[in-house]
């Protein structure tokens, strides 16, 4: 199989694409026309060059970039407590491209099975990851395989460690839905453009040529996706809409400056392009709202109202729970019950009670809304859930995995009214020990909504905070002021010593304050500043981790085929030790064997670092990039597998989600997976009772009397038994258990969505920040190098969690001198005009494009006031944790830049009107001769 060849200018710009193999410590670049037509998420079989042909690498190539890849440890367990500020799945990218949209490069992940053809032969890359094909006869032969090629790939590499293997794909087993996803602007086309056009047409900006009457005579339009691992597009006008051929037959350029959706059609040997058509037109570049609708087209994300169907399955609107539900659960509406969201949360999905026991014990249910009794399997409404698969939050917009007449009335643990709900409920000890459970579905009355700022206040020793808090709490029903009061103290003192025993078990946290928007009375981002959690939220986060681990416990017990869990890989070990080598080049010791180990390493580097917290900051953002990302799976695809079901990050063998069934569809499977265990529960003691009175045989307490199913100690004897295996089997039929490998394929579905989700997320936190910064055009902060060299520096900005490059080669009117030896960078004016090399001059960049440059003249010194008194100070683009202004001097030319140096920057928007939104940074600088 030979692709044709590509037209040289097409290959020269074409882009670096990288494919990851399982085992083999480095990635196979593969550039050029190798990639043979793949992008993006396609699933790709490759085969790999003779060694002569792999390319140098800088350094051994057993080394990366600690920050590369990695999901956050402190969201995937902040997600737990329902603040939404915060298998196989072949969705992701398996053939990755070098350069990542919305700056997040696509995180690894750990896959379930691995098979392999060899070295010799094509290597099918699944999700960046290595596979045989699926008719291989023999499996094991396949793995043997499969281990000795990766055997002989590791040690060629090991033998040449100043290569990275490359490759070729040979076909494209599986395309990307992302081919449906395109994002960009429409630009003109003339047949395929010369070098020099070309690159013309790829400074998306003002210097883009209007060439419509050569579009209009070829019939075809160019889209310049704005996701930089896309190529560029052939569009034929004759599929455009008539107002935009007419718009075109004018001349009206407006056209070239709007965002359009599009999807990839075919893309044949013949054409170095792909041929898309246009799907929609989303509007105008450079307005929010039109970039937010194109970060959910290419997240697939719809926000479109749910269909009538869906609609016609909710209950009319006079509806009240019936006396029949009520006398079918346990009435829990005399128990002090109340819920702890943000302030602007509408979809209250979990409730918390407490009681005090005798004998120190006391009584804690975390109550979840029950979806599952109005949403019921194989129905539209159901359907549409499913595909949507899970709520997300933009900031300023939300797209609901529910209608809002459900999610925000009917099942809402609104205060004041009865609700139905799924609960967990404990009796704990004073040591913390759980010695009694009970699950099962309920009705609550909670009575009072609070925030988690109003929580911290009332839990607060500060006598002011605390009566302010106190004067503006709202209680329903019969409990007063002073029982919520108690009872949330009481909770947080129980929080307390959960955490704690979490810990000593070997959870390992990473939780840093984040920056957070804030928006003025148009909804325009104002300000933003680094949100902290306070100790409201690790009150409910502990109850609702407890609460998913006792579900995950119970359903993976009854049913260990077709248990919905989640699961959380151990960190990739090559990424692990850059990390370690990392944290040991600057000095600090860290112990990474394990999870818990790992987190006893990050407190003492947090004491050691208390009068440095933007160290700390680098080195929580480094860690986290070395995590794998947590995902959904089916008990059944890992049955031989059971230390792969374990949550590394929470250092527990069982895990899943329970707790947020209003925007997770994976919690309404296991809602439905848990009333089937209950439901056989009660069958198979019903029918025990039944069965030893008509022997006369007296029952044992452990089959009758306890929850033999949902209890603390499950019975396996009781399962395992005739009657066990019917109750379970009638019950999974009852409410409509998937089977192994229907729920596999929900689980893959559901951990695209939940990524997709977070990415979109992430994209509109950058969106924001983005419209913040050219709301108000320039913004000083410091900000940390953290690698110098002689083209460009890296450099880590606190305020924003992000790390950014400055060019500084070849820029007019500054010059650089690289000290290698002290690895030391000497910035300075240029006074005399660039030297010329070939007939040009080396200069080809203004120092407007690197820098921003003040005369000291022009500034005003903190000593030198007005009459008034006032200093005039340049003002942060966010504001610190004290929410006061700070004052940032520019650098003085020449200027002496070394590692993990403080240096000020400028912060500015990039974009948006006609190409991809972004956040720059370049130098903050004091010179004479500007």
């Amino acid at each position: 199989f030979f692709p044709p060849y590509w037209p040289e200018q097409v290959v020269e710009d074409a882009l670096k694409a990288y494919c990851t193999i399982e085992g083999i410590p480095v990635d196979v670049l593969i550039t050029g026309p190798a990639q043979n037509r793949a992008i993006e998420g396609d699933v790709v079989a490759i085969t790999l060059d003779p060694v002569v042909y792999w390319t140098r690498m800088k350094g051994q190539n057993i080394a990366c970039n600690p920050a590369t890849g990695g999901v956050s440890v402190a969201r995937e367990v902040s997600e737990t407590n329902g603040n939404h500020s915060l298998k196989k799945g072949q969705a992701d990218a398996s053939c990755r491209f070098e350069k990542c949209s919305n700056g997040q490069p696509v995180p690894d992940r750990m896959h379930n099975h691995h098979k392999n053809s060899g070295f010799s032969q094509a290597v099918i890359c699944e999700n960046g990851h290595a596979t045989v094909p699926a008719n291989y006869e023999d499996l094991d032969e396949a793995k043997t395989e499969f281990a000795r090629a990766v055997q002989r790939i590791c040690s060629v590499i090991y033998n040449h460690p100043s290569r990275r293997p490359t490759g070729k794909v040979v076909s494209v087993i599986k395309k990307s839905p992302r081919r449906s996803t395109v994002v960009g602007f429409l630009a003109p086309f003339s047949d395929f453009p010369d070098g020099e056009q070309r690159n013309q047409m790829n400074v998306q900006g003002s210097k883009r040529m209007n060439h419509i009457s050569s579009s209009i005579f070829t019939g075809l339009v160019q889209i310049l996706p704005t996701d930089p691992k896309f190529p560029q597009m052939i569009v034929s006008i004759s599929t455009l809409s008539d107002g935009i051929k007419q718009r075109l037959k004018e001349g009206d350029t407006t056209i070239w400056k709007e965002l359009v959706a599009a999807q990839i059609d075919e893309w044949n040997e013949e054409s170095p392009y792909p041929w898309a058509c246009v799907v929609q037109f989303l509007g105008k570049g450079g307005q929010v709202e039109t970039h937010m609708d194109a970060i959910l087209f290419e997240n697939a994300i719809s926000d479109v109202e749910f269909s009538p169907e869906s609609m016609a399955c909710l209950p009319d609107t006079c509806w009240k729970i019936s006396q029949e539900e009520l006398g079918a659960r346990k009435d829990l509406r005399n128990v002090l019950t109340l819920t702890i969201d943000p302030p602007t949360a509408s979809d209250l999905d979990d409730a918390i009670s407490i009681e005090t026991l005798s004998g120190g014990i006391v009584r804690i249910g975390v109550h979840i809304a029950d979806v599952s009794y109005f949403v019921h399997p194989e129905t539209a409404l159901d359907a549409e859930a499913q595909i949507r698969s899970t709520s997300v939050y933009t900031l300023r917009r939300k797209v609901s995995m529910l209608p809002s007449r459900l999610s925000e009335e009917l099942v809402s643990l609104n205060p004041g009214v009865d609700r139905l709900a799924f609960s967990v409920i404990w009796d704990i000890d004073p040591h913390g020990s759980i010695v009694n459970r009970w699950i099962g579905r309920t009705i609550i009355f909670s009575c009072c909504k609070l925030s988690y700022d109003l929580v911290q206040d009332l839990i607060s020793s500060d006598s002011s905070q605390f009566r302010s808090a106190a004067a503006s709490l709202q209680v329903h029903g019969m409990f007063k002021h002073e029982d919520v009061i108690k009872s949330l103290r009481c909770l947080y003192e129980i929080s307390k010593n959960l955490k704690d025993i979490r810990f000593k078990g070997g959870a390992l946290s990473l939780d840093t304050s984040k920056p957070t928007i804030l928006f003025d009375e148009d909804g325009a981002p104002c300000d933003s500043y680094r949100y902290k959690r306070n100790d409201a939220c690790f009150i409910v986060e502990e109850l609702m981790l407890l609460a998913n681990m006792s579900a995950a416990e119970v359903i993976s017990n009854a049913f260990p085929d077709c248990a919905l869990l989640r699961r959380h890989p151990e960190p990739n070990p090559r990424k692990l030790k850059e990390f370690e080598a990392f944290c040991a080049k600057n000095g600090f010791e860290l112990d990474s064997s394990s999870s818990g180990q790992l987190h006893l390493s990050i407190c003492r580097l947090k004491e050691e670092l208390q009068d440095d917290p933007v160290m700390f900051d680098i080195l929580m953002f480094y860690a986290s990039k070395q995590m794998q990302s947590a995902e959904y799976f089916c008990t059944g695809d890992l049955i031989s597998k059971k230390d792969d079901w374990a949550h590394y990050a929470l250092s527990i063998p069982l895990y899943t989600h329970f707790t947020s069934p209003l925007r997770r569809y994976p919690d309404i499977i296991v809602h439905r997976t848990l009333n089937a265990v209950i439901e056989a529960e009660q069958m198979y003691l019903k029918q025990r009772k039944i069965s030893t009175g008509r022997n006369g045989v007296k029952a044992t307490s452990c089959e009758v009397a306890s929850r033999c199913f949902t209890g603390l100690q499950f019975s396996k004897d009781a399962a395992e038994s005739k009657e066990g295996r019917e109750a379970l089997s009638a019950a999974a039929k009852k409410f409509k258990v998937p089977n192994s490998e229907d729920l596999g394929e929900a689980a893959e579905h559901c951990n695209e969505r939940k990524w997709a989700s977070r990415r979109a997320e992430e994209a509109g936190q950058k969106l924001y920040m983005w419209a913040l910064l050219k709301r108000n055009e320039t913004h000083v902060c410091n900000a940390r190098v953290l690698g110098l060299g002689p083209r460009f520096m890296s450099v880590y900005v606190p305020k924003l969690s992000m790390e950014r490059r400055i060019y500084y080669d070849e820029v007019e009117g500054l010059s650089t001198e690289w000290l290698e030896a002290t690895g030391t960078l000497v910035l300075d004016a240029c006074r005399n005009r660039p030297q010329k090399r070939g007939g040009q001059f080396r200069c080809s960049r203004a120092i407007e494009e690197v820098a921003v440059v003040v005369n000291p003249s022009e500034l005003m010194l903190p000593e030198d006031r007005d009459e008034s008194g006032a200093t005039e100070t340049v003002e942060s683009v966010l504001l610190s944790d004290e929410a006061v202004k700070v004052e940032v001097a520019p650098a003085v030319l020449p200027m002496v830049i070394s590692y993990l140096s403080d240096i000020p920057v400028v912060l500015h928007a990039i974009g948006g009107e006609d190409c991809p939104v972004d956040i720059g940074v370049r130098l903050y600088l004091s010179s004479y001769f500007k």
